[in-house]
């Protein structure tokens, strides 16, 4: 069983496919994200993806933003008037003939590094800030915490997020998430926390043990995990019927 896997992020849409183990049968490939992207342009890039890599059995997708069963609600970087509403899980079956599972992107880049033990929490440093959580490898219900106030009354993403980085400079943007680390471990009480996406390469800080920087293949990593989860999440659902 191969799984064709996508991580869809406000800059690039980046794509490969994973053996029956979760490891990369090919090299990761991208397109660019359009400013003007649309729900039915992102299916197309995904399409165009697909076409370069090898055979594929199932699709699994990161969405940057809030998604409910395969429906996006919100899309803060892509266009939340644009997507929601966009059964993008649905869309993507149908043009790529294959069954397909799309969540949050940093939910699947959580579920390509996670080790199974205690609370973990994944933060992602790219376009945006993502955020996922999760206990003894459950996923909890995705929070946008994102776009909860951090400090002077702005949020994660507005002082954290690539505009940020941008504007500040490097070496306010890490003190600005060291300050960020210490509020997530106050909220959440995390027994590790990992740092992923593009912007994860810039952490150059001695990190404590409970805090590890995650390569940035991680969203796609996660695609095969994806499938399992949503398997768990089934049997459970089953069980609570009977």
């Amino acid at each position: 069983m191969q799984t064709l896997s996508v991580d869809i992020g406000g800059t690039h849409v980046k794509a490969s496919v994973l053996g029956p183990r979760g490891r990369m049968i090919h090299e990761r490939i991208q397109a660019d994200t359009p400013h003007d992207l649309t729900p039915r342009g992102l299916v197309e890039i995904i399409a165009g993806l697909a076409e370069r890599l090898p055979h594929y059995d199932r699709v699994s997708a990161g969405f940057p933003g809030v998604v409910h069963d395969g429906v996006v609600r919100t899309a803060a970087n892509l266009g939340t008037k644009r997507f929601a509403g966009f059964n993008l899980e649905r869309a993507l079956a149908k043009r790529l003939g294959a069954p397909a599972r799309v969540c949050n992107d940093a939910d699947m880049q959580g579920l390509g590094v996670i080790r199974g033990r205690g609370v973990e929490m994944v933060i992602t440093l790219g376009t945006g800030f993502g955020t996922a959580l999760f206990q003894n490898g459950r996923l909890a219900p995705h929070l946008e915490l994102a776009h909860h106030n951090f400090r002077h009354d702005r949020t994660y993403e507005d002082e954290l997020g690539d505009a940020a980085l941008k504007r500040v400079g490097r070496a306010t943007w890490m003190r600005r998430l060291v300050d960020a680390i210490a509020a997530l471990r106050a909220l959440t009480s995390f027994d590790h926390l990992y740092v992923g996406g593009g912007n994860s390469r810039l952490v150059k800080l001695r990190l404590p043990r409970d805090i590890t920087v995650v390569d940035n293949s991680a969203g796609i990593l996660g695609g095969v995990r994806l499938w399992r989860h949503g398997s768990e999440e089934a049997r459970q659902q089953t069980r609570r019927k009977r």
